[in-house]
């Protein structure tokens, strides 16, 4: 059965709705499927309203004009994806393509702006919640402009550990994505991930077994991401 309130009641953007709000919201809401592969959106292309996963992974990202890949964020269940643009009435920033099979809620900015006329404090509820996520880009930004190749690698290891990771007698386990992957996530190219990958094993600070990564130590592996 189709209950738009439950998912929208675990979304960090709608946190702050009251159960008025968050009930006039789920009134508006529509169920889209989107295969693996499909394309939800292209960087340009007019905003037509915002989405919200409900099951399945999107992944978020900007392609230069030499065709490097740039990846932005990995949106999965719970989160919001291309809020900001139905506030500022341009198009959309990035691009956004579903990594497996999703299943999103869709929002029209019609829609949105007619709860908003409803509802005035929905607005300014939700827009508290877009700051953190332009202050999670400014970082990434930071991260991209100021740390090494090295640096960035470790980290993202160090944060898929934390997130994703399976501890065992050998240390924190955690699958990497590939390294094409890996190098349009922290703004690189392959090579350099495979290299710098290499450099990490024979320091002994992951041991890498296909696509198999084993943390030893994640504190460890944590110190040598924040020295580059």
């Amino acid at each position: 059965m189709f209950d738009p309130y439950t998912v929208l009641s675990n979304v960090a953007l709608f946190a702050e709705l009251s159960e008025e709000e968050l009930h006039a919201l789920a009134h508006r809401v529509a169920k889209q499927h989107v295969h693996e592969g499909e394309i939800l959106f292209n960087e340009g292309d007019p905003c037509q309203g915002f989405f919200v996963v409900e099951s399945g992974e999107m992944k978020i990202f900007k392609t230069s004009a030499s065709g490097r890949e740039q990846v932005l964020t990995i949106d999965r269940a719970g989160n919001s994806i291309a809020e900001i643009p139905v506030f500022d009435g341009g198009p959309y920033p990035a691009s956004a393509v579903a990594t497996v099979d999703s299943v999103l809620l869709f929002l029209s900015k019609r829609e949105f702006r007619a709860l908003i006329l409803e509802h005035p404090e929905v607005a300014l509820k939700v827009l508290k919640n877009v700051g953190g996520r332009l202050r999670r880009l400014v970082a990434l930004i930071e991260e991209l402009s100021f740390t090494t190749v090295r640096s960035r690698l470790a980290m993202m290891i160090v944060r898929l550990a934390q997130t994703a990771g399976e501890h065992t007698q050998r240390g924190t386990e955690v699958t990497l994505p590939s390294n094409q992957e890996i190098a349009a996530t922290i703004g690189t190219v392959r090579e350099l991930v495979s290299r710098n990958l290499g450099r990490l094993q024979v320091e002994g600070l992951i041991r890498l077994d296909g696509k198999l990564c084993i943390v030893p130590d994640v504190e460890e592996l944590m110190r040598h991401a924040d020295v580059g």
